[in-house]
């Protein structure tokens, strides 16, 4: 296809986490295509269920795992929440797989290491999202 680029395939938004550009004015815009969906895929995962007023089923349900022990059962559960999370809310990719792990130099930090395809592009891509819980 001539004149498309990934990014407009793909689209621009807000950048996360929301901002000033101080060069244009107005809010910061991601730069597009690929660093758009990592950056969807943050604002997925750091939100809770509940916490938008007008979109409450929005989110990822990691946070109800705050207080949980940091073993391999609550890294199953929020390897889990995070792929149901990603399969709804961000349509862009397949969710390749999803791991987490406690980290072996923090101990209240599980490592959620989550691989994914953007379909429009095939390109695969990883991503590692540290969680705390206490």
């Amino acid at each position: 296809m001539t004149g498309v680029t990934d990014s407009g395939f793909l689209g621009t938004g807000w950048a996360f986490p929301v901002g000033p550009d101080p060069e244009q004015g107005g809010i910061r815009l991601t730069a597009g295509g690929t660093e758009a969906i990592r950056q969807s895929i943050w604002l997925i995962l750091g939100t809770a269920p509940g916490e938008r007023v007008m979109r409450p089923d929005f989110g990822c349900g990691i946070h109800d795992a705050v207080f949980d022990i940091n073993d391999a059962s609550t890294a199953g559960r929020v390897s889990r929440s995070v792929r149901e999370a990603l399969t709804r809310w961000e349509p862009r990719i397949d969710v390749l797989d999803v791991y987490a792990a406690p980290d072996p130099e923090e101990r209240h930090r599980l490592l959620i290491e989550i691989n994914y395809r953007v379909r429009s592009s095939n390109s695969r891509f990883n991503l590692v999202y540290p969680f705390y819980v206490v």
